[in-house]
């Protein structure tokens, strides 16, 4: 049981300063296993810009370049649902300039006219749109380079549709007894149709929540113009160039399942020499425990014999007294019956006085029964003597009686 309690002793002492220099484990987002979602009042935003297009229909290359160009501008509110898929939606104002043919005349106001182009045969027009807005968005950067929650850059494709309520004037018609003037059919016209548009926002993050946006955008538009006096609408082009701002609410970024990691345990010195001597030195101590503990397990497998008697003394005396006495002499008749030879072990506790007088007390008694033996008839020569410095019992101080004792065995 001593060299047990010694191994494991021994194994926590060179253990425990390795677990105190060692670093704790730690946890990190691992995205090779993809994302978890977010909750639904995270990664809103909310996103305003304006700029220009610039209408393509059939007759506008009959006008100049300036005048085709009309302000746009946008208010969007959208969430991100994932890294790679979002929805905005929103509202949205544009204004369309451009040429039509002179039967076909629609303007807002009275100022834009009597101007005519190549001989009359087509003049200018204006329309303001105002729409309701939805896209579908889709991070390409995220999708083609992984997903960084701090990235600078993002390109950002989307498509969606529009619903627009346009406010023009239609019907204009020539008159030969004067300048350009409304007809009858002059009172304003507030026709709704409808877009379709596809663009590739460039998002630039200059803080964790701001954005600045470039917004590449091609609008396909229905409109009555360019053939509304033949009695068919037409699809009209219209790209433009939009410069914007972004705001983002509540937690914009997106979090990976977490994994443990635990890291090897480093010397705390750069070399670490004297550690690793120290190592190889208590393999090597424990290598020779473990012998040690095997022999005594097989040594505790075998058959362990008893003492053929126990003679007991007072404390601090050396003397045999009292019944102890009727113990030796009987032990005295066995071996002069016997022909064989004996080892006398003297003991003291080692709960009372030091190791000088316990010392002093186990040769006192093992002398006693001996010189006792002696006079009884027992040859000298048979008798060993010995002593022992540990206890006879181990059962702890309230038994220490028990370990103030000579024991005897055969040979």
């Amino acid at each position: 049981m001593k060299k047990i309690a010694l191994l494991a002793l021994l194994c926590v002492s060179y253990l425990v300063p390795m677990t105190t220099n060692a670093q704790e484990v730690t946890y990190v987002e691992d995205p090779s296993q993809g994302y978890l979602l977010n909750r639904m009042r995270d990664n809103w935003f909310i996103m305003a810009d304006g700029g220009v297009g610039m209408m393509m229909s059939s007759y506008d290359r009959h006008e100049h370049f300036g005048h085709r160009l009309g302000a746009k501008a946008d208010l969007f509110v959208g969430k991100w649902f994932s890294p790679l898929l979002g929805l905005r939606g929103g509202v949205d104002f544009e204004q369309i300039k451009g040429a039509t043919w002179t039967g076909n005349y629609a303007a807002l106001g009275y100022r834009n006219w009597p101007r005519q182009l190549d001989g009359g045969k087509y003049v200018p027009q204006h329309f303001n749109d105002i729409g309701l807005v939805g896209d579908v968005l889709f991070n390409v950067s995220n999708w083609l380079c992984g997903y960084k929650p701090h990235r600078f850059y993002n390109a950002i494709f989307y498509v969606g549709m529009t619903v627009n309520w346009v406010y023009a004037r239609d019907g204009a018609r020539p008159v030969s007894d004067g300048p350009w003037k409304y007809g009858a059919n002059d009172d304003p016209d507030h026709s709704r149709n409808y877009s379709m548009q596809a663009g590739l926002l460039n998002s630039f993050a200059i803080t964790k929540k701001i954005d600045i946006n470039l917004d590449l955008r091609f609008d396909l538009m229905q409109e009555h113009i360019d053939g509304a006096g033949m009695g068919y609408r037409t699809w009209n082009e219209y790209p433009g160039v939009l410069i914007g701002m972004t705001y983002k609410f509540g937690k914009s970024e997106w979090n990976a399942p977490t994994k443990v990691i635990c890291p090897e345990w480093k010397y705390p010195d750069a070399k670490g020499d004297s550690l690793v001597a120290a190592l190889e030195e208590a393999k090597r101590t424990i290598a020779d425990l473990e012998d040690q503990l095997k022999d005594c397990l097989e040594q505790q497998t075998k058959k362990v014999e008893s003492p053929l008697a126990t003679v007991y003394f007072p404390i601090n005396r050396t003397e045999i007294l009292g019944i102890q006495r009727n113990v030796v002499n009987a032990i005295a008749e066995v071996m002069n019956n016997e022909n064989r030879n004996y080892v006398l072990t003297g003991w003291a506790d080692n709960y009372t006085g030091n190791d000088k007088i316990n010392t002093r007390l186990r040769k006192g008694r093992v002398a006693s029964v001996k010189n006792e033996l002696v006079k009884q008839g027992v040859a000298e020569g048979r008798l060993d003597t010995e002593i022992n410095p540990g206890n006879l019992t181990n059962y702890g101080p309230k038994c220490a009686s028990l370990d103030r004792a000579v024991t005897i065995h055969r040979k």
